[in-house]
């Protein structure tokens, strides 16, 4: 399930960067002043990895509690008759939990964001990824639908959120929560595969900071834990 699945995303993904360039675009609706006053995102944002989650650590602790759940099945199934067996999923589970941080780990591998926010849309450039963009309707939910997928946006309070649908029953959801303070910005992205048991969700926090400086570039891997460079960041 793993190959398939991953490599229709990355289709999907590069399908849907190029799309714009490649076809005509579509008629909205003009959006509307959001009724209350929104937060604002807008900004140069990098990736703070001492206050982010790891893929890597995320999936050991998924996978323990996979372990967990499926001994408790085993116990269940040795009390005796009466007992109904959920048949050996252990391993089916463990491949798409996998399949799930090695999604989660290309979507979330971005180290910086470019947002531009007005009282009318919002648009959220992500280095190496695809962009994120929301119109702002009152009262109502953002809503995109095309060949490659459906996305929906809008604002949950004082969070901004984004729900993916992608082919083969792939969703991701993204959701935005800036610091009082206005100097960070926490972004939970959740994952989910078809015949995932659980979803997986990982946290990463970015912070403010001056595109013009130059400094270390790091990246986290799940298979080589972070790897830093040194260059000048650019978007």
């Amino acid at each position: 399930m793993f190959a398939p699945i991953v490599r229709t995303f990355c289709l999907v993904i590069l399908a849907g960067s190029l799309l714009p360039a490649c076809s005509s675009e579509p008629e909205r609706i003009p959006a509307t002043p959001t009724s209350t006053r929104a937060v604002d995102l807008s900004g140069a944002w990098e990736v703070d990895y001492s206050k982010s989650e790891t893929v890597r650590d995320q999936y050991d602790v998924a996978m323990r509690e996979l372990r967990r759940e499926a001994e408790r099945r085993q116990r269940n199934m040795k009390q005796g008759p009466g007992t109904l067996s959920t048949g050996n999923t252990g391993s089916a589970s463990s491949q798409g939990l996998y399949t799930q941080a090695r999604m989660a780990e290309l979507i979330t591998d971005v180290q910086l964001l470019e947002i531009t926010q007005d009282e009318f849309h919002i648009d959220i450039d992500r280095e190496g990824s695809f962009a994120l963009y929301c119109e702002f309707h009152a009262g109502k939910v953002y809503t995109d639908e095309n060949a490659f997928g459906r996305e929906s946006c809008g604002w949950n309070g004082h969070q901004l959120v984004f729900s993916i649908g992608l082919p083969e029953k792939l969703s991701i959801f993204h959701r935005l929560t800036l610091a009082p303070d206005g100097e960070r910005l926490n972004i939970a992205t959740t994952v989910r595969t078809p015949g995932s048991t659980y979803p997986f969700t990982i946290d990463r926090v970015y912070r403010r900071y001056d595109p013009t400086r130059s400094g270390i570039r790091c990246r986290q891997t799940l298979t080589k834990g972070r790897v830093c460079t040194t260059e000048a960041p650019q978007l």
